[in-house]
């Protein structure tokens, strides 16, 4: 009995992974449209001191403006929205499976490789080099440097 609710409890908890709930209000919690997209009016289009068109002209033009891209980005939205999300998840999953099934062990297979590798060539310079350049340095301890201003 215990092993069927511990089953059941593991299906609610992968099922809740996809099926959670999505908050309405803040649609980017994570903040990553913060600088992009964010454009107004007045990002746009701006008018200096001393050359204003007629209230009525910017008012309406503000207006224009706002509502549409409002109702713009909400239509483009509705017609790519989903078809886009579908081409987006289906990319990512690729990506994963790519990661997950062929770079990572790539990766780790040369990673073993090159330690064997790297053995042999430590083992390579330590046996030639070391003695060559501790012959070197000894014959160069005896160097004395004396400056002398003239």
């Amino acid at each position: 009995m215990a092993e069927e609710q511990t089953e059941l409890e593991e299906r609610i908890i992968i099922k809740d992974q996809h099926t959670k709930e999505i908050d309405l209000v803040n649609r980017d919690p994570k903040h990553i449209n913060e600088d992009v997209v964010k454009v107004d009016f007045e990002d746009v289009i701006a008018e200096p001191v001393g050359t204003y068109s007629f209230d009525g002209v910017w008012k309406t033009s503000y207006t224009t403006f706002t509502v549409s891209k409002y109702w713009c980005y909400r239509l483009l939205s509705a017609i790519l929205g989903i078809p886009l999300a579908v081409i987006w998840g289906f990319l990512f999953a690729l990506i994963s499976f790519c990661h997950i099934w062929a770079v990572v062990p790539c990766i780790k297979s040369y990673l073993i490789e090159i330690q064997c590798v790297s053995r042999i060539y430590s083992l390579c310079i330590h046996t030639f080099c070391d003695p060559f350049f501790e012959a070197l340095s000894k014959i160069c301890s005896n160097i004395r440097v004396a400056l002398r201003k003239e």
